[in-house]
């Protein structure tokens, strides 16, 4: 008998709708945040880099213990509704910050949410999919959030462009699509049983997480340390001529690429594997970079946008969907937790040097340095084995 084809389930519509709410909030606020830092509030790029840098990592060390805490507790629910609700209400107070150092403390506050609910969602998707469909399903849920950062720049261009509204008004405008947000978590996703085909085992904690594994995250870590906050490319954007009032459209054309490559991607990465999808995505990502520190004109940036938003639907289903495959089913949320924490302890410092660099030796240099570590990390993950045994699928909950 002809097995079934597999196919995505409930929660991973579900949570697709979840992101897409939430990057509907967030991208209303994020496109504005570095004019609103800068002309508004005084910062500088260095302060900007550190604002990014300082959320990221502040989120990352939260994604390692709610994923540790939702596989020995077996629940991821509670962490994600608890994670989204946090963020929901935090972001839209940027509107009331009088300083940059008050952004920092809203920014970080919005982090905490996304620590705490990322690991744990990252988890529930793989949960919820057979095995053979795990790029196409992390690639799908990447296509919601990226659809949401879509949506959000185009209302906060609508807001200030044809009603006129202030940045402030803009940023509580946000608070809308988050509310919408908690609401799909709490009605609309499933906890997963996690019970193994082969036994009734209790999930033990104890297995191990493999050498390929940490070598993996090696890798990731050397990329992520020149994959600083995209708030300088939109800094970059306006010194090439994109106006303020345009730079909601701008973020919202990368987000377009970036929803339209994500299934492709990530489908793409369950047929062909892994590594030559992270190879060629990180090379991209290196060519993007040098182009983008001799560009030359605003069309330089829309070009460069677009190409850099294919990176994204190459590697970010990919990124996901190998943690998954090298790691035991019961330690996920872990392995999610320390594939986070690897980012966000890459994001400071990158963004840190990479602000510094830029105040001091020009953007060139800038964005050569994250070049050049995109490449030597493209070279890094073309080495590493990764022979992904087989393994019997998980039982689901019933949804189809």
């Amino acid at each position: 008998m002809n097995r079934p084809t597999p196919r995505l389930s409930r929660n991973v519509y579900a949570l697709t709708a979840v992101s897409f709410f939430t990057d509907v909030s967030s991208e209303m606020i994020y496109p504005l945040l570095p004019a609103f830092l800068t002309l508004t509030l005084g910062a500088s790029a260095s302060f900007i880099g550190a604002i990014e840098g300082a959320a990221e990592t502040t989120a990352a060390l939260l994604k390692l213990a709610s994923g540790w805490w939702s596989d020995r507790v077996q629940r991821r629910k509670p962490l994600v509704l608890a994670g989204y609700t946090i963020a929901s209400i935090m972001r839209p107070l940027v509107a009331i910050a009088q300083s940059a150092t008050q952004v920092l403390v809203i920014r970080v506050a919005d982090r905490v949410g996304k620590g705490i609910r990322n690991s744990p969602r990252d988890a529930l998707i793989a949960d919820s999919v057979d095995s053979s469909i795990r790029g196409k399903a992390f690639g799908f849920n990447r296509t919601g959030d990226h659809t949401g950062a879509v949506l959000g720049p185009l209302i906060a261009f609508a807001l200030v462009q044809w009603l006129h509204k202030d940045v402030r008004t803009v940023f509580w405008w946000a608070v809308v699509p988050g509310v919408l947000a908690v609401l799909t978590v709490l009605f609309g996703v499933r906890e997963v049983s996690r019970r193994r085909d082969t036994a009734a085992a209790p999930i033990d904690l104890s297995q191990p997480l493999s050498a390929r594994f940490w070598a993996v995250l090696g890798v990731i870590f050397l990329f992520t340390l020149g994959n600083s906050t995209d708030a300088f490319l939109l800094l970059r954007a306006q010194q090439l001529g994109i106006p303020v009032a345009l730079a909601p459209i701008l973020w919202a054309f990368l987000h377009v690429v970036k929803s339209l490559s994500s299934v492709p991607g990530g489908t793409l990465s369950d047929r062909v594997g892994r590594k030559p999808l992270l190879v060629a995505g990180w090379l991209l990502y290196a060519a993007v970079y040098f182009a983008f520190g001799r560009a030359s004109s605003a069309w330089h940036a829309w070009a460069l946008f677009g190409i850099y938003g294919i990176f994204f639907g190459l590697t970010e289903g990919t990124e996901r969907a190998l943690v998954t495959d090298i790691v035991p089913a019961a330690r996920r949320g872990t392995a999610f937790g320390w594939y986070n924490l690897t980012i966000g302890l890459g994001a400071l410092p990158a963004s840190v040097i990479f602000g510094a660099l830029w105040d001091h030796s020009g953007s060139r240099i800038a964005f050569d340095f994250g070049a050049a570590l995109a490449l030597a990390a493209s070279l890094g993950i073309a080495v590493v084995p990764i022979v992904v045994p087989p393994r019997p699928s998980l039982t689901r909950d019933g949804s189809s």
